[in-house]
């Protein structure tokens, strides 16, 4: 006799990739894989973002680890703070020798 299972429970977790190239510095956002565990995510993702040596470092963070901002949250969130010229500094001087800031 076989256990009835929810689907959810069947299914491997999410896991989002992060990729460092060559040329960069910065690890970006390349896609998700199902995986079992982090080791397998790792593994995956090696084997389906980086097979023409597009990487030098992978990152795996499970999805339900990525806590999100909500798009009808964007004016509390993103609105300008015009109230606080100090964050803005275009009221300083700046040295010619100083060059671009």
């Amino acid at each position: 006799m076989t256990k009835k299972t929810d689907k959810t429970e069947q299914e491997w977790p999410l896991w989002e990739i992060f990729i460092r190239s060559k040329a960069g510095l910065d690890h970006k956002h390349c896609g998700s894989i199902h995986a079992c565990d982090a080791e397998m995510a790792l593994e995956s993702a090696r084997d389906v973002y980086t097979r023409r040596s597009e990487g030098i470092s992978i990152w795996v963070v499970p999805s339900a680890a990525i806590t999100a901002s909500k798009p009808e949250d964007k004016e509390s969130l993103f609105e300008p703070a015009d109230d606080k010229i100090y964050r803005h500094p275009t009221f300083y001087d700046i040295p010619k020798g100083v060059g671009k800031m």
